[in-house]
């Protein structure tokens, strides 16, 4: 199968970069995790281009979550050469005559490593400088201009006062298809998302989907290098990643959100960044739908993985943990609305 897939990658590069001359492959290897994409990573050599690396997006035979390898790659290209860091996404190809399957291709930022949700200290001395860049990252895509992104060609702009309900619907439609058994918590959180729906969004923005610990790529001076995996990329209502970022399964650490800063610091960066306000009201609603969407996901990926569709381990994991994580927080959040009222 490699010696294959070697093949095809060279057949496919000498397809769409002539201008380097004769393409080899010096190295190729899977790169595990990703649960959207098939993920490779390729060093090549060529004539003319000498030695690089590259990343292979595959889609896969089966998906955690449901997604469009146009519009990931669309919000790649709609942050290259901005203040948020992305690899260069280079080719997109729909043709299944290359690899039976679609895929696109962007450069390998190299001499990095990503943090992990299940260490205790992911970022140990350097959490505060890359605390800082994180939330700081994440308030630059909320203050892109979405009309003018390559994304906003290939996704609906949404109303300001609808953004909710449409993410709302997209994730409630995921936990009708996929449950496996009645979710209790879920439906009484459904129930009260729509009973009580969040202020405007300030602005419709791009909104990345699934910004977190583990999605990002750092160097060893503490140098965010990459900010990755924007298969869930939409236009929507910022606070909805601000919330998800903030989300306490992203961290062992629960006083530092993604194991890096204290809450009240991270919103004040990224206001800064983004110029706009965590509005209290409007921030606490999507942190309920940042757990009731966590829960949709962690339930099809038990559904995947019982019905051997994917077999990989994060499959169990999701619905063996993250999803009892999220049903406890849906929780703890439906008793304290109801002591508030």
């Amino acid at each position: 199968m490699t010696a294959d897939l070697e093949q095809r990658i060279v057949r496919y590069l000498n397809h769409r970069m002539p201008e380097a001359g004769r393409v080899s492959v010096l190295a190729l290897s899977r790169v595990h995790g990703g649960a959207s994409r098939e993920t490779f990573r390729v060093r090549i050599e060529s004539e003319r281009g000498g030695e690089r690396g590259l990343i292979f997006r595959r889609d896969p035979i089966s998906t955690l979550i449901e997604t469009e390898r146009e519009v990931e790659f669309a919000a790649y290209r709609s942050f290259m050469d901005s203040r948020v860091p992305v690899p260069r996404a280079l080719y997109l190809e729909p043709d299944l005559a290359w690899f039976e399957r679609p895929f696109f291709v962007m450069e390998e930022i190299e001499g990095c490593t990503a943090g992990s949700i299940l260490a205790a200290d992911p970022y140990g001395p350097q959490r505060q400088k890359i605390g800082e860049q994180f939330f700081a990252i994440l308030g630059h895509i909320a203050g892109r201009d979405a009309k003018t992104s390559d994304l906003a060609k290939h996704v609906a702009m949404p109303a300001a006062d609808a953004a909710w309900r449409g993410e709302l619907d997209k994730w409630e439609k995921v936990v009708d298809e996929d449950e496996l058994e009645p979710q209790p918590i879920l439906r009484a959180a459904l129930r009260w998302m729509r009973r009580n729906p969040p202020p405007p969004a300030q602005k419709v923005c791009v909104v990345h989907g699934d910004y977190r610990t583990g999605n990002f790529l750092f160097d060893a001076s503490g140098t965010i290098r990459a900010v990755l995996d924007w298969e869930m990329a939409h236009l929507g209502d910022p606070l909805e990643d601000l919330a998800w970022a903030l989300d306490p399964l992203w961290s062992t650490d629960r006083e530092h959100p993604g194991g890096m800063l204290k809450r009240e610091e991270a919103i004040g960066l990224w206001e800064k960044a983004s110029g706009l306000k965590a509005d209290a009201r409007g921030l606490a609603w999507w942190s309920m739908f940042a757990s009731f969407k966590g829960a949709a996901i962690w339930i099809s990926s038990a559904k995947e993985f019982q019905a051997a569709t994917n077999t990989d381990p994060v499959m169990a994991f999701s619905g063996l943990y993250c999803l009892p994580f999220h049903n406890k927080r849906l929780a703890d959040m439906l008793l304290q609305a109801r002591e508030a009222a």
